[in-house]
């Protein structure tokens, strides 16, 4: 069937007023430089227009919530199916949600458990089973066959009195090895055995023996068949276990889901750790010492005795309470928490408010200090101790949540079944490896289903729902993708499109906005938005086939890129370094194997390999974790290794992510750079500043004097509401301003500070022309691409993006830095060529400067631009950790056994 989706008069955010058409079943690219417009048109038309469409279509009742969701500004849309966005962001926050459960593996795991499971007795180690009276009695039969037995249950577990007894035609009991008439016996002690039959174990006999059996079970769980002569043999109708009496509940899928009360951990309710107080969280600054107030809960004014009591502690127990927390020995700090006589301890002091937690501003302050820790029942498994003793192929299903995807589908390849169990098993063991084999597909095979969905990076969490989606078998649907290949190696990126070429060919339509070259030949049609960004995008630059764009003259960014006619360049020389080099040796955190590494410094460093191959875990958790702490005494954890030599070559250790650069509203860009120090010199010095008696200082929101008290400068007041989110209104007394009136009215060159605050960097370039020092400043912050960003645009306004390339402008302003280690991880904010030249020139600008720059990276253009390359691999999890090859670009090239050296050598030769 042939169409297409028409979209006409698109004007969402810069859109302008264009008309697209995306072809059915066929495999369409949106592409154009950052900022162009491509979400606007995936996102933000097609499929909002598209779920809109979709609740008109369901019943009355949900058509109310239609006016949630605001229709694009767009003049008219057709031939447009049900869509489902698979966005490269990780939206979920649940801790309960595994890729496990997000992917239903785990689910059919609990249905084959409860199927086939096998309980053992952790006591004996013995198999339980439930056994029906014809398995007794064929048991009986070939082990005891010619032997005359009692058939018997306890006098006790029946509940029965002698009339009872006799009224339901029992007439005998064996009361220490010795039959007695019940009507002759005037008392039956302990371990009294009510006879229900006398038989000899042979064929003939078979079905007589399994009517007693069942007799037996009716009047008593438990039942005894004793060997003439010889031994006592046990069995029950319940799951029990014959050596030492245990008893086991029996296996369902609910006891072994942590989301059920029937099998989630009792301590901790399934979640595998349980909230208690974090000394990091009580000691967020440990270089203030004991009387500065280290312990910050303790500075609460509810709280000050509290304190006082802590500080007479100490003292009394010969603690130096004027030493910074950091500086005090460990016993120091156990008695500090632990307490002791006169004292209860910080932990003492916590369990006490846990009393009163009814209360709910008590609940809101423990929040605040307390971390998950697993928990010590279960020790992380989520699961009450009674589903971990099934098994199946000798793994408990919490084993198989720890193994890897492609570990776990190796276990099922090999499990063996009876003809029995797999018919039983069938429909569920194709489940679970088609479920696997989708995952290895996208490249997650490196993955454990107990692994948080909220921990997986984007571009992870947007694959896993991708898998998801090819086990739906949906057709006629259109899906949208937002960068897919984000944190992707080279080497996935043909299974990736692979896979959507299998979903395209299932009758689906496939709308990816992507800017790699590789996904971008591979589609049926190419819409380009651009030529720029912002206000100078939102056109129509192509759209058609990859071949035709090839050909088109038109102004493509993308195609000049793919032609070659713009190219990132491939140095032409390598740096060598200082010659002093930084070695990791023994590091075994995570999927490392022992690894040594050396990484020479004053240069240029990638760190590669496939995804799961244990980048992070050498860059993030050993190397930068073990110099933080070196320098700067930080208390997070350290990955597993066992020396680092050459730290001392090395001046600090800083690692430019992604995260807020303050969660203050009184933080923004110019003060993170330090440039508002010369902002507050500039107006101080104007002749109305000086006749008013005000000094720099009265221009800062974050110390008394100039700015308004009410909201200290932050121009809006934070309303606490519990358990939701803060809610924050404009300051009354300021109107949003943040300082005072006198303050206001001071002007430089015809703008007051609040004005000065709004303008944007380019734009300040300008303004402040006349003081260098603060112009090099914002210069820097306009190289990294943030002109457009204002002076006192809010920290907690800002992208993870732009938070980073502040960090990097901050790092470019240092005069006097040299010998700085720079450690960035999974730089996926320059997804175009555009944006990498941009990178390139702001890291070199750092190594010139005298440092080291450490990059984990899958970008080529960025490898092959590197001085020094470290691939691990040469897979994922189990598989990864080792180094492949180290050396130049080149050297990585031409390597045999290097995923990224395949990639590489195409990139050095373009």
């Amino acid at each position: 069937m042939k169409g297409e989706i028409k979209i006409e008069g698109a004007r969402e955010n810069n859109l302008k007023n264009i008309n697209v058409e995306v072809p059915w079943h066929k495999y369409t690219v949106i592409t154009g430089i950052s900022g162009s417009g491509k979400s606007s048109l995936a996102l933000d038309t097609l499929y909002a227009e598209g779920l809109r469409r979709y609740i008109e279509c369901l019943s009355t009742y949900a058509r109310q919530f239609l006016e949630r969701v605001d229709r694009p500004d767009m003049d008219d849309i057709t031939g447009l199916p049900p869509a489902v966005a698979i966005e490269s962001r990780n939206t979920v926050r649940n801790s309960r949600s595994t890729v496990g459960t997000t992917t239903e593996i785990y689910d059919y795991l609990r249905l084959l458990y409860a199927k086939l499971g096998k309980t053992y007795c952790p006591d004996c180690n013995k198999l339980v089973s439930l056994r029906s009276a014809s398995d007794i009695a064929r048991e009986l039969l070939k082990d005891h066959s010619g032997d005359r037995v009692y058939i018997t249950f306890p006098y006790e577990s029946s509940g029965f009195s002698a009339q009872e007894l006799l009224s339901r035609g029992y007439s005998r009991v064996l009361i220490g090895g010795e039959m007695q008439e019940i009507e002759e016996t005037d008392r039956f002690p302990e371990n009294t055995e009510v006879l229900v039959d006398r038989i000899a174990i042979d064929k003939k006999s078979l079905s007589r023996i399994v009517d007693s059996i069942e007799t037996a079970f009716t009047e008593s769980r438990n039942i005894h068949v004793i060997i003439h002569g010889g031994e006592q043999l046990y069995y029950s109708k319940e799951l029990e276990c014959s050596s030492c009496k245990k008893r086991f509940m029996e296996p369902t899928p609910l006891l072994f889901s942590f989301n059920s009360p029937q099998g989630a951990c009792p301590e901790c309710r399934g979640f595998g750790n349980i909230l208690k107080a974090d000394p990091d969280l009580l000691v967020p600054d440990p270089e203030k010492s004991l009387s500065e107030g280290a312990i910050e809960p303790l500075t609460k004014p509810s709280l000050r005795s509290r304190e006082t009591k802590m500080l007479e502690f100490a003292v009394s127990r010969g603690i130096d309470t004027d030493k910074p927390y950091k500086s005090l020995t460990k016993k120091e700090k156990d008695l500090i928490f632990n307490g002791g006589e006169g004292f209860r301890g910080i932990y003492g002091v916590f369990r006490y408010m846990e009393s009163k937690s009814y209360k709910m501003h008590v609940r809101v302050f423990l929040s605040k200090y307390r971390s998950a820790f697993d928990c010590d029942v279960c020790s992380g498994t989520r699961l009450r101790e009674e589903a971990l003793y099934v098994k199946v192929g000798g793994n408990d299903i919490s084993g198989l949540s720890e193994l890897s995807v492609d570990k776990l589908a190796e276990f099922f390849g090999k499990l063996s079944l009876s003809e029995y169990e797999k018919n039983i098993a069938d429909e569920i063991l194709k489940q679970i490896n088609s479920r696997t084999d989708f995952l290895n597909k996208v490249g997650l095979e490196y993955l454990t289903l107990s692994r948080l969905t909220r921990s997986l990076s984007g571009g992870e969490a947007q694959r896993v729902s991708l898998a998801c989606q090819l086990g739906s078998t949906l057709t006629e649907t259109l899906y949208i993708m937002d960068e897919p290949s984000i944190g992707l190696h080279a080497r996935d990126i043909s299974r990736l499109i692979s896979l959507i070429h299998e979903l395209r060919d299932r009758d689906n339509t496939v709308v990816v906005v992507e800017h790699d070259f590789e996904m971008i030949r591979s589609a049926d049609h190419i819409v380009e938005l651009g030529p720029l960004a912002g206000e100078r995008g939102g056109d129509i630059v192509y759209q058609g086939s990859a071949k035709k764009l090839l050909r088109n003259s038109n102004n493509s960014i993308t195609k000049r890129y793919i032609l070659g006619e713009e190219r990132i360049e491939t140095p032409t020389k390598r740096r060598k370094g200082s010659g002093g080099k930084l070695t990791v040796k023994g590091a075994t955190e995570n999927n490392l194997k022992n690894l040594t590494v050396s990484f020479p410094l004053r240069t240029f460093i990638c760190v590669t390999g496939v995804s799961g191959s244990g980048k992070s875990s050498l860059v993030n958790d050993v190397l930068y974790s073990a110099l933080a702490r070196s320098f700067r005494g930080d208390v997070e954890r350290v990955g597993k290794f066992k020396e680092i030599k050459g730290a001392e070559l090395l001046s600090d250790v800083v690692m430019l992510d992604q995260n807020p650069i303050g969660k203050s509203l009184r933080s923004n860009p110019v003060t993170y750079i330090k440039a508002y120090d010369e902002i507050r010199k500039a107006i101080a010095g104007t002749w109305q500043a000086k006749s008013k008696g005000l000094t720099p200082s009265h221009f800062s929101f974050n110390v008394k004097g100039g700015r308004c008290e009410t909201c200290e400068g932050e121009g809006r007041l934070k309303i606490d509401m519990h358990f939701l989110a803060d809610v924050y209104v404009i300051c009354e007394d300021c109107g949003g301003l943040r300082f005072k009136k006198n303050v206001l009215s001071v002007k430089y060159k015809d703008k007051n500070i609040d004005e000065i605050l709004k303008l944007t960097v380019n734009q300040a370039i300008n303004f402040f022309f006349e003081i260098p020092a603060l112009g090099r400043k914002l210069k820097i912050l306009q190289d990294v691409g943030l002109g457009y960003l204002s002076l006192g645009q809010p920290a907690p306004t800002l992208s993870g993006g732009e938070a980073q390339r502040i960090k990097i402008a901050r790092e470019l302003g240092k005069k006097s830095g040299h010998d700085i280690l720079y450690i960035l991880d999974e730089l996926t904010v320059w997804p175009h060529a555009e944006d990498v030249k941009k990178l390139l020139d702001v890291l070199n600008k750092l190594i010139y400067a005298g440092n080291t720059v450490i990059l984990v990276e899958h970008n080529m253009d960025v490898i092959k631009s590197a001085d020094h390359v470290i691939d691990l691999g040469p897979e994922g999890g189990g598989a990864g950790g080792n180094i492949v090859v180290e050396g130049t670009p080149e050297d990585v090239s031409e390597s045999t056994e290097s995923y990224t050296g395949k990639y590489l050598k195409e990139a050095l030769l373009e």
